[in-house]
């Protein structure tokens, strides 16, 4: 995983320390909230319904155990005892105070870590694959680019007051684990017909109150020149995109407005203009980066075999675990998200426990994952079992990962200021609906995603099954949409009807789930279901 090199450390210290007096100059009331919202929010610091929220970066959600320590002792330190990853493979703090924030950011600069550009109108975390490097599927680790992308974006001076937040992810495999086409440019690597890798260009996706899918803008973008094309698209954007109404202000919009083709001619305009300006960074910066993603030292000749003849070992293995591209080792998958928990969330405890079995098991690495779960990347399977005991002794051993039980879901109105509904308390009782069914092995793969806003922080529109919280006349009440994906065969759910109230939206996925399981064709997934039958046969059962 990438290293501090001195420039980095400096930059971000010098961050903490400026931050540090922006702080004491607020407390002392020499600086007002007005002047300080931008500077705290540049710094990941919201100011929620109960309390202040510091959302720290994961670049590309890599992390060692050092880094995961320290995150587990703020979470006991300055926090109530327990952190929240996101989907976008960062963690969020929902208790800090202020006064404690310049330390906070102290404590995660002396282990290479900051918040910033967590928040604003910039270019926030660049997200990738959680499988990056380890799977077989995938044509070159994209990590390297996307690290060369956080560089290029960090203290962007072009790029720090855009219309609205910007997200990029890149990917390098046909699967896509990381909703590439719902961001603002998504970027997969590829191979032309002449063997060559380069880069396909998305842009100009989003969910929120106007979901779109990024239509494809550049089949091919050579390697040496992809910062140049990332830096045309916002060059673009950052000169046409709308600053007049925040609601139509995302790329999408402009994107969207402009038509796809008109936004693609200005693009190739104003990159043909960047390659006379020789912007891109030196090769040898490049690979620099990519020495510090050379593959762990594997064992040679590690076994493949595995005894199952624990059941509840063998079921967490058949869901939770993936095949790696080196022999003997898998990658595993810890769930943050069992029954009757909340989606995300990991006490201090656990999160110094999954420190040291990174440490102990996975090469020292570890992922957050966009569906707010942790991947240990490199595990031998001869260590599989030993590692599963400890997970499930401590109750990150749950066997539920693409399930219905493995839920995405945002803070909703528990904490968040934007939020119309709750949308833990609906995600707890779904969870626990069908553990107590026990239908969650029956239904197979079922992406299911809660938003409690029109802000699809829950990624709600891109769920097979999702709900939206909206208030209606006061009261929380909660729309059912089906049909959603955001892998390779990205669509947008569709609203089935009216809304429900919390115990009617729990019943009505139910209902969603008993269509399907009489429906359902060898070998469909939901998701297949639905798009072969229609809408229909579900809002008849849903609503009958």
């Amino acid at each position: 995983m990438y290293k501090y090199d001195s420039y980095d450390q400096a930059m971000v210290d010098a961050r903490v320390e400026e931050f540090r007096d922006q702080t004491r100059r607020r407390l002392d009331g020499t600086l007002s909230e007005e002047k300080f919202r931008p500077l705290r929010l540049q710094n990941g610091l919201y100011l929620q319904l109960h309390a202040y929220m510091l959302r720290v970066a994961v670049p590309y959600g890599t992390l060692n155990s050092a880094q995961m320590h320290v995150l587990a002792d703020i979470a006991d330190k300055y926090d109530r005892g327990y952190g929240h990853f996101t989907t976008r493979q960062n963690i969020q703090y929902n208790w800090i105070k202020l006064e404690d924030t310049p330390d906070i950011l102290a404590d995660l600069a002396k282990v290479e870590m900051h918040a910033i550009q967590t928040s604003g109108n910039c270019i926030r975390n660049i997200s990738s694959d959680q499988f990056a490097g380890a799977t077989a599927d995938e044509l070159i680790d994209p990590r390297p680019y996307a690290e060369l992308l956080r560089q290029w974006s960090s203290f962007h001076p072009e790029f720090l007051t855009l219309p609205r937040k910007f997200k990029i992810a890149v990917i390098a495999s046909q699967t896509d684990r990381a909703a590439m086409k719902l961001h603002d440019i998504g970027i997969r690597i590829v191979k032309n017909a002449e063997g060559e890798i380069g880069a396909a260009f998305y842009v100009g996706g989003g969910m929120g109150r106007t979901p779109m899918i990024a239509p494809l803008i550049r089949e091919f973008v050579p390697l040496d020149q992809l910062i140049t094309y990332s830096e045309a698209c916002l060059r673009v954007y950052n000169r046409y995109g709308r600053r007049d109404n925040k609601y139509k202000a995302r790329i999408k919009i402009l994107v969207h407005e402009l038509g796809a083709d008109e936004y693609k001619r200005q693009v190739e305009e104003e990159f043909a203009h960047l390659l006379t300006l020789n912007i891109e960074p030196p090769i040898a910066e490049l690979e620099r980066i990519k020495a510090h993603f050379a593959d762990p030292a594997f064992e040679a000749g590690a076994s493949d075999a595995l005894d199952l003849s624990d059941p509840d070992f063998a079921l967490w293995v058949e869901r939770n675990t993936l095949p790696h591209k080196q022999a003997g080792y898998t990658i595993a998958n810890i769930s943050l998200k069992p029954v009757g928990g909340i989606p995300g969330d990991a006490s201090a405890g656990q999160i110094h426990l999954m420190a040291e079995l990174a440490k102990t098991y996975s090469f020292d690495e570890l992922r957050v994952t966009h569906a707010q779960n942790i991947v240990l990347p490199h595990v031998r399977k001869a260590d599989l079992y030993t590692l599963w005991q400890k997970l499930d002794a401590a109750g990150l051993g749950t066997a539920n990962l693409d399930t219905i039980e493995d839920i995405i879901a945002c803070p909703g109105l528990d904490y968040c200021s934007l939020a119309n509904a709750r949308s833990i308390p609906v995600a707890q009782k779904i969870a626990q609906r069908f553990a107590d069914n026990g239908q969650t092995g029956t239904l197979g793969e079922l992406k299911l995603k809660i938003s409690g806003c029109i802000n699809a922080c829950g990624h709600h529109h891109a769920g097979h099954i999702g709900i939206l919280g909206v208030d209606k006349k006061g009261t929380e009440n909660y729309q059912l949409l089906l049909g959603g994906s955001e892998g390779d065969d990205t669509s947008l759910g569709k609203i089935t009807g009216p809304g429900f109230d919390e115990d009617g939206i729990v019943d009505a996925v139910e209902k969603a789930t008993k269509v399907y399981l009489a429906q359902k064709q060898e070998g469909e997934r939901f998701l297949d279901t639905y798009r072969r039958i229609g809408m229909d046969p579900f809002k008849e059962a849903i609503y009958a």
